[in-house]
């Protein structure tokens, strides 16, 4: 699918290009586009008419709504240094643009400039809100002439904070939401601005689904190239395994198609390596059939059964089947929520078989008694994706302050569940939770080199979270966090690359284990310099 081809709220659709001469190529190209169609004659009329729509751009360079284009811009190069952009800098490559180019001055560039996690409230210099990969290309090619620090905004969750940037280039994504389904083939075509419950949404639509995350309002994008734990993982493997092919605009300024037969080693990387290759504007996954309603939901019981509850779930877990997802913990409850305010211990199961099946495999759990809340019951696999509804808070209202830290475990002791109780004892009030969930399954049955995701062996992912509202304890709680953490980092080995950012070089080397050596080689290929650096980065041997 070439993004550039898809009518978009970036741009209100055609009427930006009014020449008859761009909607013919336009309306052609997906007047002939099908599964019979021929992906490369899509792409060369759809190119095409890209072309054609950039001479009107530039003819239209100033009839944006932009306000007056400063003389002179200080932006942060990729160094840290101060890059200086003139006014010809930004008019050029607004022009170059299908969609908009804002800075600061500009409508829009502040609503544009936020992402879910409140913790992180910077302002780039310059926003280039993509209608199409063309306009990525455009963005991209500035950035590396001008060395600037690129940061990538697809969905703008980002709990690690890397989809913006202080003073340099945001590359938006946000508005390319395309998706294509083909039921015939069981595949889905989705570009990078997409969120998971647009897609889950879509898939159920044909009765079908993929593994995609646990918060409906995260992006496809971070989700798939960080690995894309989910709750269908077990049965279907992750976001990654499931995926067919990208298209990736690479930092050269080239559009490549990756797959399993095209540009094979940088496919392999895209898979679990992060945006340390290019920014990917599309991806096609396979699709799986899923038309049957799913038992889904949580149990929250009194704090003081937490130990009896965190043995209840290992029970089920150790014996549970691929199509059996569960997880619990301790967790608080804010206001708001489905149960007063407090602390609470909580479960959440997901089963993808037959419901009645589902609910014999949750028999044991009988014996913590009647819990407090109870929403596991059979339900759409779109209801399943909203969450437990009461095992964990309701989903987070963007802005909030956010610190999540994770790592992976081939087992749980009875010392570490200690540990967990002693410390969520002695924590703040806005701890949100600690808990894990099971992985293994369908994830397990890959080989920790046949994609760039290593952890093929962990059992369980460990987590811990915590929200607030109050920025001005952002430094502050954060720090009691990383220090709390370190009461669990002995029981972890490896953590998931979508939870935090990669501070600590040693510990992302762990988190790849032996397949970093063949990830820097991959990125000496197609980053040298380490421009996309906002990620789980792996480090170039010679960068600029």
């Amino acid at each position: 699918m070439e993004a550039g081809i898809v009518a978009s709220p970036a741009t209100g659709g055609y009427r930006l290009y009014p020449e008859r001469t761009v909607l013919n190529s336009i309306h052609a190209a997906f007047a002939n586009w099908g599964p019979t169609m021929d992906r490369r004659a899509f792409l060369q009329t759809a190119l095409a008419a890209s072309a054609l729509a950039l001479s009107a751009r530039h003819a239209r360079a100033d009839s944006t709504g932009s306000s007056t284009t400063p003389s002179t811009l200080t932006a942060v190069g990729a160094s840290g240094k101060p890059v200086t952009l003139t006014a010809s800098d930004i008019k050029d490559f607004r022009a170059s643009l299908r969609g908009k180019l804002l800075l600061a001055q500009d409508e829009g560039y502040d609503q544009a400039r936020r992402i879910w996690n409140g913790v992180f409230d910077r302002n780039p210099a310059l926003i280039a809100r993509c209608a199409d990969s063309s306009d990525v290309v455009q963005a991209v090619s500035f950035a590396r002439s001008h060395a600037l620090l690129i940061a990538v905004k697809a969905g703008g969750h980002s709990i690690s904070g890397q989809s913006t940037c202080e003073g340099g280039l945001m590359i938006d994504l946000s508005l390319m939401k395309g998706i294509r389904v083909d039921p015939k083939r069981r595949s889905a075509e989705a570009q990078a601005g997409v969120l998971l419950g647009e897609l889950d949404e879509k898939n159920q639509g044909f009765g079908l689904a993929t593994t995609l995350g646990t918060a409906s309002d995260t992006g496809i994008a971070g989700l798939t190239l960080g690995g894309g734990m989910g709750r269908l993982m077990r049965k279907l493997g992750l976001s990654c395994d499931n995926l067919r092919s990208v298209d990736i605009v690479t930092v050269s300024g080239k559009v490549l198609h990756a797959s399993a037969q095209e540009n094979s080693e940088l496919f392999w990387g895209v898979r679990g390596g992060g945006g340390n290759f290019g920014v990917v504007t599309s991806f096609e996954y396979q699709l799986h059939p899923l038309a049957h309603p799913v038992l889904a939901g949580g149990r929250v019981y009194p704090l003081s059964q937490a130990r009896t509850v965190f043995g209840a779930l290992l029970d089920v877990a150790e014996r549970a089947p691929d199509e059996l997802y569960v997880s619990g913990g301790v967790l608080t409850v804010p206001p708001g929520g489905p149960v007063p305010p407090g602390r609470y211990a909580g479960l959440e199961a997901v089963y993808c078989g037959q419901p009645s099946d589902g609910e014999r495999l949750l028999a044991p759990w009988k014996k913590l008694g009647k819990p407090l809340l109870d929403t596991i019951a059979a339900k759409s696999y779109v209801d399943a994706q909203k969450g437990p509804a009461g095992a964990s808070p309701p989903p987070l209202p963007p802005g909030l302050g956010v610190y999540i830290k994770s790592g992976f475990m081939s087992s749980v002791s009875g010392k570490l569940i200690d540990e967990i109780l002693h410390a969520f004892d002695d924590a703040p009030e806005w701890l949100g939770g600690i808990g894990f969930g099971a992985v293994d399954g369908a994830v397990a049955r890959v080989k920790p080199g046949d994609t760039a995701y290593w952890n093929r062996d962990a059992k369980y992912d460990l987590i811990m979270d915590g929200e607030w509202s109050d920025h001005s304890q952002d430094k502050n709680n954060t720090a009691v966090l990383r220090d709390l953490w370190k009461r669990f980092e002995p029981y972890t080995k490896g953590y998931y690359i979508n939870t935090e950012p990669s501070a600590e070089e040693q510990r992302l080397r762990s988190t790849y284990g032996d397949n970093y050596s063949r990830l820097v080689q991959l990125k000496n290929q197609y980053d040298p310099t380490n421009l996309l650096r906002l990620n789980a980065n792996i480090k170039p041997t010679a960068r600029g």
